[in-house]
């Protein structure tokens, strides 16, 4: 009888860098970069460099690094958006009692559009923020 050897796949080594780093830690620490420079425009673009930086030298990783990390972000981002929205949500609502349908109406119409704007933004940026990131990797190690 042949014994069957276990075999590592491709699948499992391309989520690794050299280092050891995972594609989903790499994305976090983009992620919370991301948010501590949220001050600064294109803050996306920093944490998905940072990310596509600490998964290595391959681009592709890199972008799905920076692209995870700009998800991240961008839920994160989300989360916080709908708290506000909500909250002073309440006071559209109070200002206006006879038309509370068109209050509401304008409220997440504007909430949704907004927030997928906000997603295409923050894992678009991200994306090519991880890019730059793996190329940096590669020039300078």
């Amino acid at each position: 009888m042949s014994s069957m050897e276990h075999s590592t796949s491709p699948t499992t080594e391309s989520t690794l860098d050299d280092n050891g780093e995972s594609l989903l830690f790499s994305a976090l620490v983009g992620a919370i970069a991301s948010l501590v420079l949220s001050p600064v425009p294109g803050s996306p673009i920093l944490g998905g460099a940072l990310a596509g930086y600490l998964t290595g030298t391959d681009r592709t990783l890199g972008t799905k690094s920076g692209a995870l990390s700009g998800l991240f972000m961008g839920l994160v981002s989300t989360l916080l958006a709908v708290v506000f929205l909500g909250f002073f949500g309440i006071f559209v609502f109070a200002s206006a009692p006879f038309d509370f349908s068109l209050g509401f109406l304008g409220v997440a119409t504007v909430a949704i559009f907004g927030l997928l704007i906000g997603l295409v933004y923050t894992v678009g940026l991200g994306a090519l923020g991880g890019y730059l990131g793996a190329y940096l990797n590669e020039e300078f190690n």
